[in-house]
């Protein structure tokens, strides 16, 4: 072979410089669909604000514009002089803030005692638990009424909280990361002259802030936009906690968009709130809970 052919010959890429450039490739279609969903997720949160600023003529006009041609307050003005809107915002903190507390004593209580004690039947009680998951919340909603119409707790705080106050995700996600804490920790506690309940309190407790950050979070973030419990049980506006109420609201209101964009928007800003101040540990805790 002479040293022209040699020399014609077109360069093959190395296998590294060819995975590199699969890796590239890879990178940039990653980056791609996450911008692509960052977009489709955000755009509507910019129309909603984007109405709640918009008078009914500007809206009628071009309803997919995001922007208002001219800003206005009209919308936040009629929420909140036509709703108590004080009393709700009142209403639905005390609902998701309290039943999100007592839910997560409970739920750290039962998953400690299936993680970290040994009983008879522990396996059946967690396969128990994790079974009420399959049963929807709408087959149990008659029974609960009526127990609580007998308790004369319908229109009440301890109404809408306690029968919120713990749940199956909540034990199963917590149980999951309380095996991954080693037991030579309890042991140690114990030669120390530590009871379940210290350990439970004074060594679980601050090791699983990640599981118990993630916990809360998804927990008031969903019984803060909860909608049906608090519409059975109240009837009184006075009491209804503000997604029900707007939901009310809108039946009224008729064609008020702005108004409806604007309490929609305002009860949105405490969970956003929330998530900015546990993402660290909310990450965290979704990342490690499971893995043991």
């Amino acid at each position: 072979m002479t040293t022209s052919s040699l020399m014609m010959r077109p360069r093959v890429p190395s296998w590294p410089a060819a995975a590199n450039a699969v890796r590239k490739s890879l990178n940039i279609i990653s980056w791609l669909i996450v911008v692509v969903t960052a977009i489709a997720v955000i755009i509507p949160f910019l129309w909603m604000i984007g109405v709640a600023f918009r008078t009914p003529a500007d809206l009628y006009s071009d309803p997919a514009r995001i922007y208002p041609a001219h800003i206005s307050l009209a919308g936040f003005r009629a929420v909140l002089t036509q709703l108590p809107f004080v009393r709700l915002i009142v209403n639905s903190f005390v609902y998701a803030g309290g039943a999100t507390v007592l839910l997560v004593l409970f739920d750290s209580m039962t998953a400690f005692a299936l993680a970290r004690l040994r009983f008879r039947g522990q396996n059946v009680v967690f396969i128990v638990i994790l079974a009420t998951l399959m049963v929807p919340f709408q087959v149990t909603l008659v029974p609960v009424f009526l127990t609580l119409f007998h308790l004369h707790w319908l229109n009440s705080y301890q109404g809408l909280i306690v029968p919120r106050a713990t749940s199956a995700l909540g034990i199963f996600l917590l149980r999951q990361f309380f095996i991954r804490i080693p037991r030579d920790l309890d042991e140690a506690a114990r030669i120390d002259g530590a009871n379940t309940f210290t350990i439970y309190w004074r060594v679980i407790m601050p090791l699983a802030k990640p599981a118990l950050a993630s916990l809360v979070v998804i927990q008031f973030m969903a019984l803060w936009n909860d909608f049906l419990w608090p519409l059975v049980v109240t009837s009184n506006i006075k009491m209804r906690t503000l997604p029900s109420a707007l939901t009310l609201f809108s039946s009224q209101a008729g064609v008020d968009h702005a108004a409806l964009m604007a309490g929609a928007a305002i009860s949105l800003s405490p969970l956003a709130l929330a998530f900015l101040l546990a993402q660290r540990f909310f990450v965290q805790g979704v990342a490690t809970t499971g893995i043991k």
